[in-house]
């Protein structure tokens, strides 16, 4: 039967002061977990169900820690309603500085919160061979259980660097050409676009801060063709590094 001391520490970690407390965060679900078992992130607990541990047995045969446990126990102590699989705990990674080249595609992110919007933006970068996303130090926490879910299990393989935006930008201008998402930006569909340079998407409501704006040097939009208002910025910027992609 699982503690309770290992149900208050999980429950624990959905709060970001604790998360960062203990440096250590949760991961849900059969291929998030199946992920992180694969990656290089260090595991601290891993409470796994019979069905899941005679389905990866051979997984779990290679000298790993684990705790049989029931269903509801997972239910108890994790964020999902159901979840008949596995629930992790893993120790954050510390990242080595960020260095780019002019030559790389890097998405940069200004004031995204919602956390379901960072993971799938998140999964969009693995999915286009994209290393790094670049976070303004406003946008949702890169270990909120939300967001590691929405990346379904890309977590393990991007690298998110939280740091000043406009500062971050003002020192590659020189360098690389900086995208921004804006409505008043060239079409992006008439635009010969290699795949390298900075793209910036900004928060859900409010675009682009002022001060994330003075660091661009090229707008674009997405052309839009019927009546809604505006896109999803996790779907537009799939739309956006497809088109970067396009010719690569």
């Amino acid at each position: 039967m699982l503690s309770k001391a290992v149900v208050k520490y999980i429950k624990s970690l959905q709060v970001k002061k604790y998360r960062n407390q203990h440096q250590a965060f949760v991961v849900e679900g059969a291929k998030s977990v199946l992920e992180l078992l694969q990656s290089e992130f260090e595991l601290q607990h891993l409470l796994v169900t019979e069905d899941f541990l005679r389905e990866h047995t051979a997984i779990l045969g290679k000298g790993l820690n684990y705790e049989v446990v029931k269903e509801e126990d997972l239910i108890k102590a994790g964020t999902f309603a159901s979840n008949n699989a596995a629930l992790a705990v893993a120790s954050m990674r510390k990242l080595p500085a960020l260095q780019i080249k002019p030559s790389d595609l890097i998405i940069a992110l200004d004031d995204i919160r919602d956390p379901g919007n960072l993971g799938t933006i998140i999964r969009i970068a693995d999915w286009y061979g994209i290393k790094h996303v670049v976070c303004s130090e406003s946008c949702a926490d890169f270990y909120n259980p939300k967001v590691i879910s929405s990346t379904m299990g890309s977590f393990t393989r991007i690298q998110v660097h939280y740091l000043d935006l406009p500062d971050w930008l003002q020192q590659h201008t020189s360098k690389f050409n900086i995208y921004g998402a804006a409505l008043n930006g060239e079409n992006l569909h008439q635009m010969q676009l290699k795949p390298e340079g900075i793209v910036v998407l900004g928060n859900e409501a409010n675009g682009i801060r002022p001060e994330v704006a003075k660091q661009v040097n090229h707008l674009i939009k997405i052309p839009a063709f019927g009546g809604a208002e505006s896109l999803n910025v996790a779907t537009a910027t799939a739309i956006i590094i497809d088109n970067f992609k396009r010719n690569s």
